[in-house]
């Protein structure tokens, strides 16, 4: 969507394979039992993946369970209300409000948020679709303060 970026295709690309690597010496039910500490430490779906690499030597979740952490976290009724990638750009544009209040006269934030909320507003579409979000649910900036702030 975003018309700035450029075109290029390099990148690292993860390894094709079907099961676990063989030096993964966790089984489903410990992999599970880690994911469900690690979020009631207050970790989020994407901290506890970098976690489990870094940490625990757990490539990919994933390949282990068979399943992601986010869909872990749904079935043991842990998983957050709003999705991660939306609740992240929601805490930007507040950011980006915060700031707006101090400066108003600075075109490029003011900018800066209205490309930030189409964004909000494009996965809220999405988000509606698949049913992970409620169709009553809108974004409102006003109460998207209060969300940031009661959930930090």
């Amino acid at each position: 969507m975003n018309k700035k970026r450029a075109r290029g295709k390099s990148h690292s690309t993860r390894p094709a394979r079907a099961g676990a690597p063989k030096w993964v010496r966790f089984t489903r039910e410990e992999v599970e039992m880690l994911i469900e500490e690690l979020y009631k430490r207050g970790y989020s779906a994407s901290m506890i993946g970098v976690i489990l690499r870094d940490q625990y030597g757990i490539p990919l979740a994933k390949q282990i369970t068979g399943k992601k952490i986010t869909k872990t976290l749904e079935e043991k009724n842990l998983a957050p209300k709003i999705p991660e990638d939306l609740f992240n750009l929601i805490r930007k544009a507040v950011n980006v409000r915060r700031h707006l209040t101090e400066y108003p006269a600075d075109k490029f934030s003011k900018k800066g948020l209205e490309e930030i909320e189409s964004k909000i507003r494009r996965l809220v579409y999405y988000y509606k679709q698949t049913g992970k979000l409620p169709s009553n649910w809108a974004y409102d900036p006003a109460t998207a303060e209060l969300l940031v702030t009661s959930s930090s």
